[in-house]
């Protein structure tokens, strides 16, 4: 679970609010890079905001106390500070681009860990060698330079760490064609997994709307590289080389909006354009333009004066409102209890959230853990099966009518026995 560091501002979502029994690892974003180290993202957030309870003298407050009092009551929990993100890449490819620049950048990120408590590190740049914002550095040797990077962190944490193993993990882009700029094979053996970030395939920076998060594409979107979804995101970073268990599938606590959509399909508006020729329409979401946390969609009147629409090709849900042209692709219980099915049935390393504020009630977080975890029956009529009839490989397990027979059923199990045994 990803939780940020801006989360006690508006939307006022504390660490103390979160459900930690029912959380495995919480990654702190951001950290940012300053002068080729790792440095405080948001000083007063992290480290000097007073708490109920905190004194005046003590070396330590802000959220990052937090984390430590959460984990003392948690004792399972596990804490990663996470670097970068999309508004602070900028720096990396300078960071990584000398043997010089990679032990500054790794002495000071693993310092940042003892200094503060956590049990890792998570690289989140967005992106070597191609993509991110327009000012980033990048190279055409970030690919090597970033495998030079991470092993120069494992490195440092095995010196200032021995026989105390800490984590060492990075977000990574979704797009297929971007598994190329990274050397997968090789981060295998020096990453503990990868958190794919398999959201954002389409969003109201289009003209056109599409899924957010597509399990599966569907052959009619808009989108110029249709081939994006999350099972062709996680299908390529297994053709690489990453084994599937260090594979966690990235599930968005949020939707995409765009509005003034028209529905001349009778689809409710998927894969239609912006009306009148609008070159973007973004629908105003309460913090975000184009961005509506699940919260907002459940508790501002999105549900209820929009119709809920399923596309059972890409097994997600999207809202149409026909009076205002409000568009919304999103993920609810059904689609992620679908997606944590095709975790566990193909034995990836787990799912992580982006982010905890989008859902203030838990009710996702609770869903994606009983259900990976426990098998727990999401509540979503017969939709839980389907999960299983396209996996990464071709099974002859189901029953008759699509169900599991006794042999898939036991491999789920065993599935969840490894999971549990990984995560915890």
């Amino acid at each position: 679970m990803y939780h940020t560091s801006w989360s006690i501002y508006h939307r006022n979502l504390e660490l103390s609010q979160l459900d930690a029994a029912r959380i495995t690892h919480i990654n702190y974003a951001f950290a940012n890079i300053r002068d080729g180290k790792c440095v405080l993202g948001d000083p007063w957030s992290d480290v000097e905001r007073h708490y109920a309870g905190d004194t005046w003298d003590q070396p330590l407050r802000g959220q990052f106390n937090q984390l430590l009092k959460l984990k003392a009551a948690y004792p399972h929990l596990r804490t990663l500070i996470s670097v970068g993100g999309w508004t602070w890449s900028g720096a990396f490819s300078d960071a990584a681009a000398t043997a010089a620049s990679r032990a500054r950048f790794a002495s000071s990120c693993v310092e940042f860990v003892r200094a503060y408590g956590f049990d890792g590190l998570d690289i989140d740049w967005e992106y070597p060698v191609e993509g991110g914002l327009p000012a980033n550095g990048r190279r055409p040797e970030d690919r090597e330079n970033y495998t030079r990077l991470l092993q120069a962190i494992r490195d440092q944490m095995e010196v200032v760490f021995p026989g105390e193993p800490k984590l060492l993990t990075i977000a990574a882009a979704a797009r297929p064609s971007w598994v190329d700029n990274m050397e997968v094979s090789e981060l295998d053996t020096i990453l503990d997994w990868i958190n794919l970030m398999t959201y954002d395939f389409n969003g109201a920076w289009q003209p056109t709307t599409g899924h957010l998060a597509p399990l599966y594409q569907n052959p009619n979107s808009a989108n110029p590289t249709p081939i994006w979804s999350v099972d062709a995101s996680v299908r390529a970073y297994l053709a690489a080389g990453l084994r599937p268990s260090k594979l966690v599938v990235g599930m968005p606590f949020y939707g995409r909006g765009w509005t003034g959509i028209p529905d001349p399909s009778g689809n409710g508006g998927l894969f239609a354009a912006c009306g009148s020729g609008a070159a973007t329409c973004p629908l105003q979401g309460d913090y975000e333009e184009g961005l509506v946390d699940y919260t907002e969609i459940v508790t501002r009147g999105h549900l209820s004066a929009s119709t809920r629409y399923w596309d059972d090709v890409s097994k997600v849900p999207y809202l149409y409102n026909s009076a205002t042209g409000a568009f919304i692709s999103y993920d609810d219980p059904e689609s992620l209890c679908l997606k944590s099915d095709y975790i566990v049935e193909n034995e990836l390393g787990g799912a992580m959230a982006w982010e905890s504020n989008g859902d203030h009630e838990k009710e996702l977080q609770r869903l994606v853990y009983d259900r990976i975890f426990s098998g727990t029956p999401c509540d979503t009529g017969a939709a839980g099966d389907e999960a299983g009839k396209r996996k990464l490989q071709a099974t002859k397990d189901e029953g008759p009518s699509g169900g599991r027979s006794s042999s898939s059923r036991m491999a789920i199990m065993h599935s969840r026995k490894a999971l549990r045994t990984r995560l915890r």
